[in-house]
């Protein structure tokens, strides 16, 4: 009887995933309000899925916990495909280790596909007497404690950036977090706060119109938007390379299948020649991982950030 039922279970399982999408929507949770970066991965994608698969693809913001909220809502649904999660890193691998979350991170979601990334820069205001990393690092070993790094908040990537690099280079610095990256910006232009590691995406129209100083960055390699910006690696600042992503994924139990068609769907839709330019144009670089590919990501990335947050003791605001 046990065998039956299991058979039964898998052969609906597998009619479920056939008749997908069907007649009912599919929503694309995202734990954000509209307007950021996961925001416009979701509303980029969604056409592209929609037009991929037919159908009804809808985005649905669920902001709030730093995007537990929504996070929460997606592990607690059925994994029929109906319902997906385009965020950031931080209900994957960041919030867990600073609040306590109603979900168990790398077992109760089913990772898709990192779609893309964008790595941080290191800024300064264009008044800033600092021309260069040199000079950053100088003027820290010479007075510690004394340079303030912005951030979007407590265990934001900013702020890890800033701690990682801390700890990589020896140096120490005020950190000055705010509720998020916009009044980061004001007082960065302001010459309120010294530097922040901002993402790209925000940083660069600034950095062109000549507001804001780019130092290093923390990509593996440059950046085609940065060229003349080193690396932290080539710094000789090791270890520090650091990228906010955003991804796509499920409630843990989805078919492979249809697992393995959305990862397909993504990686067209993010290539796609109407999409990809726009995408290299504001930062983003595009990963399009597989299932696989992002499940070790996201473990990696989970340790990573775990021991970063325990031993800096970093809490949560």
């Amino acid at each position: 009887m046990k065998k039956l039922l299991c058979a039964l279970g898998a052969s609906m399982t597998l009619t479920a995933a056939m008749a997908w999408p069907d007649a009912k929507p599919v929503t694309i949770v995202v734990p954000f309000p509209p307007g950021g970066s996961t925001d416009l991965i979701a509303r980029t994608l969604q056409p592209k899925l929609q037009e991929k698969f037919g159908g009804t693809f809808v985005v649905d913001n669920k902001p709030g916990a730093t995007g537990t909220i929504g996070a929460t809502q997606v592990v607690r649904s059925a994994p029929d495909g109906h319902t997906l999660f385009v965020s950031s890193l931080g209900p994957f691998v960041i919030a867990p280790h600073l609040f306590k979350v109603a979900y168990d991170a790398p077992k109760d979601f089913d990772y898709i596909s990192v779609a893309v990334q964008a790595p941080n820069v290191l800024v300064v205001p264009a008044a800033s007497p600092h021309k260069t990393m040199a000079d950053v690092l100088a003027f820290q070993k010479a007075n510690p404690g004394k340079m303030t790094f912005a951030s979007s908040g407590n265990g934001s990537s900013d702020h890890l950036t800033a701690e990682l690099y801390w700890q990589q280079t020896g140096t120490t610095g005020v950190h000055v977090p705010y509720k998020g990256g916009g009044p980061v910006m004001t007082d960065l232009l302001g010459n309120q706060v010294d530097s922040s590691f901002m993402n790209i995406n925000t940083a660069m129209p600034q950095i062109v119109a000549g507001k804001l100083r780019a130092l290093s960055i923390t990509s593996a390699q440059r950046s085609p938007l940065l060229p003349s910006v080193p690396t932290l690696d080539e710094l000789g600042i090791k270890d520090a390379n650091v990228y906010s992503w955003q991804a796509v994924a499920g409630p843990k139990g989805m078919p492979v299948d249809l697992k393995n068609k959305l990862q397909a769907a993504i990686k067209d839709a993010l290539n796609d020649p109407t999409v990809k330019p726009k995408l290299l144009e504001v930062g983003f670089e595009i990963v399009a991982s597989t299932p696989e590919q992002f499940t070790a990501f996201q473990a990696t990335e989970f340790a990573r950030w775990q021991k970063l947050i325990q031993s800096r003791n970093i809490k949560a605001d």
